[in-house]
């Protein structure tokens, strides 16, 4: 099994939930995080004062899925959270040891 995070856009959220839908992935986490990288934030006026906001909103999508599923989960968030421009995000794929289910003690596969 492997834990597919990306962290997008927040107006692309719902783009992603269902493209994950559409290839049978019905469950998911979502955090409301904040970060930067290329983008390195921007500079706003309030009330006649400059600031900089280094870290901008994104949200993180965290999905569990078999190993054979990873190609698919991974192309469904690249197609749906696309803008062509900077701050798109970033996916990471790393290794799960075990998953179990709290309420019925089901392990693995079967936890899913």
């Amino acid at each position: 099994m492997k834990k597919v995070e990306a962290v997008i856009k927040p107006f692309k959220l719902d783009d992603v939930k269902d493209a994950l839908n559409e290839i049978g992935i019905h469950g998911l986490t979502m955090t409301e995080v904040k970060g930067f990288g290329q983008q390195k934030g921007h500079t706003e006026l309030y009330r006649g004062a400059e600031y900089v906001v280094d870290f901008l909103p994104k949200v993180k999508v965290e999905v569990v899925v078999p190993e054979e599923m990873v190609d698919d989960a991974v192309e469904a968030i690249m197609k749906a959270a696309r803008t062509g421009k900077i701050g798109d995000g970033k996916i990471f794929v790393l290794p799960v040891e075990q998953t179990i289910r709290i309420r019925t003690g089901e392990r693995d596969q079967d936890a899913l």
